[in-house]
């Protein structure tokens, strides 16, 4: 389909998602999240993309928040609405293959929570990071404040959630909040190398073992212990299995299939 908001990209197995609203420092629209639930539809359809990528058009944000326009008049039963439908950040949370956040500047408000939905965050050295609703009266919607706890811990996140302060990508880095900072430079090769290291791998094992990592945010010990061995076995009637034993035996790279 084609979209207004976004950018969609392939870069063979690497898929990259652009939020194009540099001129609202990529605030999110109805219309934007809309557009992104339906390029992860149209990703996970297509075998060919192991990998997606989220970032912002433009040097100065990723997504600095909600557009606040939208907020002006909604009322508490069409805000209450908005759940009952495709929901954007259930969206993210349940996409299949691996998503990475790449961080290029302001990630605010329902960005942090959006970048928090993904698998692995890569921030640039420019990037500031928050959750400031509480600063025009609100409070974070889109998980901000059951995900924010689970990367950083109850004190940090509530200290971040009831202040509305926004903090470097170092400090993100130093509580837990984005997994690597680098020069704002290197950040879009530094992220696509990640990228493609993820997508040489068994697309089956990668999609099982991100299944497994996060149910361990939601399960107890026992339950997920119980998830990964069952997880493991199933990976034993794959083809992929086979490929990787027998490339590792024979000493060379080798050739997954997804199958």
């Amino acid at each position: 389909m084609a979209y207004e908001t976004i950018l969609l990209e392939k870069r063979g197995p690497v898929a990259v998602i652009r939020f194009n609203r540099p001129d609202k420092l990529n605030a999110m629209s109805a219309r934007m999240k809309e557009e992104i639930i339906a390029a992860l539809r149209e990703l996970e359809g297509d075998d060919a993309v192991r990998v997606a990528v989220f970032t912002g058009q433009g040097d100065k944000a990723f997504v600095a928040g909600a557009d606040i326009n939208e907020f002006k008049d909604r009322t508490a039963l069409e805000a209450w609405d908005l759940y009952h439908r495709p929901f954007l950040y259930d969206a993210v949370d349940r996409f299949p293959k691996p998503l990475i956040a790449m961080i290029n500047g302001y990630c605010l408000g329902g960005g942090c929570e959006l970048a928090m939905a993904c698998d692995i965050r890569i921030a640039s050295d420019r990037a500031e990071i928050g959750q400031p609703e509480i600063n025009i009266g609100i409070i974070p919607g889109g998980g901000g404040s059951q995900r924010l706890p689970r990367l950083v811990g109850l004190g940090k996140a509530m200290q971040l959630i009831l202040t509305g302060d926004r903090i470097p990508a170092e400090e993100a880095h130093r509580i837990g909040l984005v997994d690597e900072v680098v020069p704002h430079e290197r950040l879009d090769a530094r992220a696509m190398e990640i990228a493609s290291r993820i997508a040489e791998k068994s697309p089956v094992a990668v999609r099982l073992a991100k299944e497994a990592v996060k149910a361990s945010a939601r399960m107890p010990l026992n339950e997920g212990l119980r998830l990964e061995q069952t997880l493991f076995s199933l990976v034993f009637t794959t083809r992929d299995k086979d490929e990787g034993v027998r490339a590792f035996l024979e000493k060379r790279p080798p050739r997954f299939t997804g199958t």
